[in-house]
């Protein structure tokens, strides 16, 4: 390399965490519509680490689970989950579309070390040893061990074509939120609040259009025609004389010449 040559500059990029059973398809296809110079990653991580994640800097935002720490996060809320209990698809539970938690009460319920549900108390009876996660109370739900209450996107992820679910009316639910370390709001963390958010492209609240951007606009603009006034009804018009154009007077015929 010679001392002229310029190293590459690193691609800008944008890293979002977020939890399991959240989905930033969505708003990841739009921002890859709208900044295509800033590659967007994606970094699953658990739901219990998430915080860890984002305070040590590994990621700029997140798709979280509420609550959060609101001395040192915002937070934006997204949406919130029903809760469903899953069942083997042969379970009397399977028969209805909804049920209460006292018809669990004498149910073994899983309580997972990772479950994202906060409870007063705990429904149904307690297994005898708690499952590590979601994924192995799954596994023991098919196996006939028990129920497992989650809410509903746990259970779509955890999809078993012997289990289903049903949802449990009077149980906590679960709310998604996208959080960020509130010292560290970024212009790129500004554009992604503002998809979330449902801004659009041109929103005076995305990001600012550079200078030569907005001047090249302007001299793109075209320039409004002037229409001729149209004359008023009842203004005489000046007449068209047979022989001559329009406005102008018809040229005189002068004497006939006699031939010698």
């Amino acid at each position: 390399m010679t001392g002229t040559e310029k190293t590459p500059a690193a691609t800008p990029e944008f890293r979002l965490a977020y939890v399991p059973g959240a989905t930033p398809a969505k708003w990841v296809r739009i921002w890859n519509e709208r900044q295509p110079d800033v590659r967007l990653t994606l970094v699953p991580v658990e739901a219990a680490e998430v915080a860890d994640v984002l305070r040590r800097g590994d990621a700029d935002a997140g798709l979280v689970r509420l609550p959060v720490d609101r001395t040192y996060f915002s937070a934006i809320s997204l949406y919130t989950e029903t809760t469903v209990v899953v069942v083997p698809k042969d379970h009397v539970v399977a028969a209805v579309e909804e049920v209460t938690l006292a018809d669990l009460a004498d149910e073994i319920v899983q309580h997972p070390l990772d479950d994202v549900l906060e409870w007063e108390s705990l429904p149904g009876q307690a297994a005898f040893e708690r499952p590590a996660r979601t994924a192995d109370a799954v596994e023991l739900v098919a196996a006939g061990v028990g129920l497992l209450v989650v809410p509903q996107s746990l259970a779509r992820l955890h999809h078993r074509r012997d289990l289903t679910y049903r949802t449990v009316t009077d149980a906590p639910e679960s709310s998604v939120a996208l959080a960020w370390p509130e010292e560290r709001t970024t212009d790129q963390v500004d554009d992604f609040i503002g998809i979330v958010r449902g801004r659009t492209v041109n929103s005076s609240r995305g990001r600012t259009q550079a200078p030569a951007e907005k001047d090249k606009g302007k001299r793109g603009a075209a320039t409004p025609t002037r229409k001729p006034a149209r004359p008023k009804q009842g203004t005489a018009q000046p007449a068209r004389r047979q022989g001559g154009k329009a406005g102008k007077p018809a040229p005189k015929r002068g004497k006939p010449r006699k031939r010698s």
